[in-house]
């Protein structure tokens, strides 16, 4: 059984492998073609085959996931299709499977999901290119050590989060944001003191920065909340079938007027109610979690 479930998860690493370098092939070359175009029509039809490529990708991941592994996606309040919206997706981390699952439950469903991601990923073999090509918006954080050394680096991370989300104006984007800054773990549950049961503490600088720099385009957030009720695994536990059923509840929420177009990093009053709100969406699916826990002892009983 154990070499079995070895054999699967190398079979799955050449699959996914092999299905990242054939379209990523052809994503470099439409992104070299926007690079070097000036001429805004041009940019924005390689914009839209760049999406077609991306969704193909995630198609075939996705039937992977279906036949190579007997996970059990369980989904409730999954939205109609809105493919030219822009909208902030807020979720919790439990494990780098949520992201095959949110792709997977929302492609071709939402824009193309779009992630921060650190700037060292860059560098990581074909997709650190396939992210460069898809506008993935790379993030150098800054410690406090470095700033004082180099006061000059202080707001540089905030500009080029602004920059990113700039250019998501002209563009369907689903702009995800995983608050928590991290996969949960009860190591780091406990340093934290979290007041939440199931989640880490969440950062809603993110957030308040997505929403400043694209107040006028967000329609909508997704709100979405993920567990394992049978335990949490990683990429290579899903594909050595170790990881059962994957429950996600997701609720489609206006984004309050107040929290739009405010200035989270000098005006006091605006940094409270943003933290107020995200701190009032993580104890909501804190409770969420609670209830889905709940339902899946009872359905076993």
């Amino acid at each position: 059984m154990k070499l079995l479930r070895s054999l699967r998860v190398v079979m799955a690493a050449i699959l996914l492998s092999l299905n990242s370098i054939i379209h990523v092939t052809p994503l470099l070359l439409v992104a070299l073609i926007k690079a070097v175009t000036r001429v805004r029509p041009v940019q924005s039809v390689c914009d839209r085959v760049l999406m077609a490529i991306a969704a193909s990708w995630i198609d075939v991941n996705s039937w992977m996931f279906d036949h190579l592994t007997d996970a059990e996606v369980v989904v409730t309040g999954l939205p109609d299709a809105m493919p030219e919206g822009h909208f902030l997706l807020l979720c919790n981390h439990q494990s780098w499977v949520d992201i095959p699952v949110l792709q997977k439950l929302f492609n071709r469903r939402l824009p193309m999901l779009r992630f921060f991601l650190k700037s060292q990923l860059i560098w990581v073999p074909v997709l650190g290119l396939a992210w460069w090509a898809l506008d993935f918006p790379f993030m150098k954080r800054y410690s406090r050590q470095q700033i004082e050394k180099r006061p000059d680096l202080a707001g540089k991370d905030v500009a080029a989060t602004r920059q990113a989300c700039e250019k998501f104006r002209r563009i369907p984007v689903s702009v995800v944001n995983f608050a928590e800054g991290t996969r949960f773990r009860p190591g780091k549950h406990a340093q934290q003191q979290s007041p939440f049961r199931h989640l880490l503490k969440p950062k809603a600088g993110g957030t308040a920065l997505v929403l400043d720099a694209m107040s006028e385009s967000l329609d909508t957030l997704v709100d979405v909340t993920i567990t394992y009720p049978d335990g949490v695994g990683e990429l290579g536990d899903l594909f050595a079938n170790r990881i059962g059923r994957i429950v996600v509840d997701i609720q489609t929420l206006p984004i309050p007027a107040e929290l739009r177009g405010g200035d989270y990093q000098n005006d006091e009053a605006h940094r409270a109610r943003i933290q107020a709100w995200v701190n009032e969406r993580w104890q909501a699916k804190d409770n969420t979690i609670d209830r889905l826990l709940d339902e899946g002892l009872k359905a076993r009983a």
